[in-house]
C-alpha cells in the first residue's frame, strides 16, 4: 500500500516485514526437517547396519555373541563422538554463525556415510577394515552431534513465543524421517538373498546419501541466519566474550548435568527398541528381519504426526507436564516390550513399536528441543543445547545398547536387566524435568 508521494506507508511496511518473517519461518521449518532426515537417516542406517551387517561382514573371526558385541561397540563410538561434534560446532555456531556450522555438518556426514558404503571388507584389506569403519562412525557422531543444536536453534530462535515447541520439533520429525528412510532402504532390499544383501546390498543404503546431501545443501543454503543471534552479536559487539563451553560449565552446570539427565532414559529407550531389540528377536527367536522392519517403519510413521502434535500441547500446556508424562510411562513399558517383541506374533509386535515409538518416543521427542533451548543464554545456547542432548545420546544410544548386548549375551542377567536400566533412566528423566521447572514462558532474547 503506497501514499500519494509514492513511498510506502507505515502500515504496509509493517505488514510485509510480518509476511516476511512467517515465511521465513517455514523456510527455516522445512529446511531444518529435511536437513536433519538427511543427517538422521545417514546416522541411523548405521544403526540399522550395525544389527543385520556388521558382525558377520566386519567380524566374522569371532563367536556369534562377541561379533554382535563389537559391531554394537562402534556403534557406540558414533554416540561418544557426538558430544565432541557438539562442543566444536557448538563454538562456532555460538560465535560465528547457526547456519555456517549446518552447513559442515551436513557436508562432513555426507563424505563419513559415502566411504562406509565403499569401505573393502577384512577379506580385502584385513584389519584395517574394521579400524576405518570406526573410523568413519566417529566423524558420522561428530557432523550429527553438531547438527542436531543447530538445526534446532535455527527453528526455535526463527520462531515467536508461543510456537517454540511447534517450530522446534522440525529437528525431531526429521530425525523420525531419517529413521523411517533408514529402515525403507533396508526394507527395499528384502528380495535379495542373505549372500547377496551381505555381500553387496547393504551398501546401496549408504551410497544413496550423495543424492540426499545434494538436496539438502541446496535448501540449507536459502535460509537466513538466527535473529536472535543476530540481535546478540549486535548488542555485544564492544564486550569481551568468553567460551561458549567455559561460560556454561562455569555459570550454569546444574542445567547442564539436569539437561543431560532429561533426555538420556528416552533416548536409550529408543536406541534399544530400534537397534538391539532387532537383533536380538531375530537371531534369538528366529522372527523374520522383514517382519520387525515392518512394525518398525509403521510404528515410526506415526511420529510424522504425533511429534508435532505433542509439541503444540508442551506450547499449549507446558513442557514439564508432557515430558514428564512421556518419561514416566516410558519406564513402565520398558518391561513390556521385549516380551511383546519376541512372541513372534505381528500384531503384538507392532502393538509394542507403536507405543514406544508413535506415543512415547514421541511425546519425549517433541517438546525436548524447545524445553532444551529455554534453559541457556543465546551466547551460549548452540553449545548448551548440544551438550545435553549429545551426552543423553551418549549414554542412551552408546553406552546403553552396549550394555545391553553384554546382559543379553550367554551367561548375562537378560533382557530383565535391560528393562530396568531402561526404566531406572526413565525415572530419573522425570525427576529432572520436574526440577527445571515450566519453561516455555522464557524470553530467548534474555535468557
Amino acid at each position: 500500500m503506497s501514499t500519494l508521494d509514492g513511498t510506502s506507508s507505515p502500515q504496509a511496511t509493517t505488514e510485509s516485514t510480518h509476511d516476511d518473517r512467517v515465511r521465513q519461518r517455514r523456510r527455516v521449518y522445512v529446511a531444518s526437517a529435511i536437513g536433519s532426515t538427511i543427517e538422521y537417516y545417514d546416522f541411523l542406517i548405521y544403526a540399522t547396519a550395525a544389527s543385520l551387517v556388521f558382525a558377520p561382514v566386519f567380524f566374522a573371526g569371532s563367536s556369534p555373541a562377541v561379533a554382535l558385541i563389537a559391531s554394537f561397540g562402534t556403534l557406540a563410538v558414533g554416540y561418544l563422538a557426538r558430544p565432541l561434534g557438539g562442543i566444536i560446532f557448538g563454538y562456532f555456531g555460538d560465535r560465528i554463525g547457526r547456519k555456517s556450522s549446518l552447513i559442515w555438518t551436513l557436508s562432513i556426514m555426507g563424505v563419513a556415510t559415502v566411504s562406509i558404503g565403499l569401505l573393502p571388507t577384512p577379506e580385502k584389506i584385513g584389519v584395517l577394515a574394521p579400524i576405518l569403519l570406526v573410523l568413519l562412525r566417529l566423524v558420522q557422531g561428530i557432523a550429527v552431534g553438531g547438527e542436531w543444536g543447530g538445526a534446532v536453534l535455527m527453528a526455535v530462535e526463527h520462531a515467536n513465543a508461543k510456537s517454540r515447541g511447534f517450530y522446534g520439533s522440525a529437528t525431531q520429525m526429521g530425525a523420525s524421517a531419517g529413521l523411517l528412510l533408514s529402515f525403507a532402504a533396508f526394507a527395499a532390499l528384502g528380495g535379495l538373498s542373505e549372500d547377496q544383501f551381505l555381500s553387496w546390498g547393504w551398501r546401496l543404503p549408504f551410497l544413496v546419501t550423495v543424492v540426499l546431501v545434494g538436496i539438502g545443501m541446496y535448501i540449507r543454503l536459502g535460509v537466513r541466519e538466527s535473529p536472535v543471534l543476530l540481535a546478540e552479536k549486535k548488542r555485544t559487539a564492544e564486550e569481551p566474550r568468553r567460551a561458549p563451553l567455559f561460560a556454561l560449565l562455569k555459570d550454569r552446570p546444574g542445567r547442564v548435568l539436569l539437561g543431560i539427565c532429561v533426555y538420556a532414559g528416552p533416548f536409550m529407550a529408543y536406541a534399544v527398541a530400534t537397534s538391539l531389540l532387532v537383533t536380538y528377536a531375530h537371531k534369538d527367536f528366529g522372527i523374520p528381519r522383514q517382519t520387525l522392519l515392518n512394525a518398525m517403519m509403521i510404528g515410526t510413521a506415526g511420529m510424522l504426526l504425533t511429534v508435532p502434535l505433542f509439541a503444540w500441547l508442551s506450547d499449549r500446556y507446558g513442557r514439564r507436564p508432557v515430558y514428564l508424562t512421556a518419561a514416566l510411562l516410558t519406564a513402565v513399558h520398558a518391561f513390556a516390550m521385549f516380551p511383546l517383541v519376541t512372541s513372534g506374533r505381528f500384531p503384538l509386535i507392532l502393538l509394542s513399536y507403536v507405543i514406544s515409538m508413535t506415543v512415547l518416543n514421541a511425546a519425549a521427542n517433541g517438546p525436548v528441543p524447545a524445553l532444551l533451548a529455554e534453559l541457556f543464554p543465546t551466547a551460549s545456547r548452540y553449545t548448551g543445547v548440544s551438550l545435553c542432548y549429545q551426552f543423553a545420546g551418549m549414554i542412551g544410544g552408546g553406552v546403553g545398547p552396549l550394555l545391553a548386548a553384554t546382559f543379553i549375551a550367554p551367561g548375562g542377567p537378560g533382557s530383565i536387566a535391560v528393562s530396568v536400566m531402561i526404566s531406572a533412566l526413565c525415572i530419573v528423566a522425570a525427576l529432572s524435568v520436574r526440577a527445571l521447572g515450566e519453561t516455555r514462558t522464557v524470553d530467548l532474547r534474555t535468557a
